[in-house]
């Protein structure tokens, strides 16, 4: 018989490595966010939480080198898009956040609603994260004929 696989296993069997591309390891740091958020499991949400911290660990390097000339297009949009103007920290800060309350919560000595809530608080920083490292950088030079 095989045995049931959830996506928290698949997750944590995903492979990166410090040659990875910053948008495949932000892309999997927001999919470990997204499942810790629904995770009940101690042991699942420990190894998440391990698993967002290896990513976390290999994205500074990567946050100031230039993008790759094959991920260029990716970043070039018709228009760029307003910032908002609240919160705003850079990606290099963020990262850091993020990488701070991973570590606490890997500590498990929180009381329970003070875990959820920080879980919630890095999810949210994961997702704040992962628009910033995905947002368009570069707008289209449109020529008149």
């Amino acid at each position: 018989m095989i045995p049931f696989i959830t996506l928290a296993e698949n997750l944590l069997s995903v492979p990166f490595t410090a040659v990875t591309d910053f948008t495949d390891l932000d892309d999997c740091c927001d999919r470990f966010a997204e499942t810790l958020m629904e995770c009940n499991e101690p042991a699942y949400k420990l190894a998440l939480l391990g698993r967002i911290g290896a990513c976390l660990a290999l994205l500074p390097p990567t946050l100031s080198e230039p993008i790759p000339a094959h991920l260029i297009e990716r970043f070039t949009v018709d228009a760029l898009p307003g910032t908002p103007s609240y919160f705003e920290p850079d990606a290099e800060a963020l990262c850091e956040y993020c990488q701070t309350l991973t570590q606490v919560l890997c500590q498990q000595s929180l009381l329970p609603e003070m875990e959820k809530s920080l879980r919630g608080l890095l999810c949210e920083l994961m997702w704040m994260f992962a628009g910033e490292l995905n947002a368009p950088r570069w707008a289209r030079q449109h020529t008149e004929h």
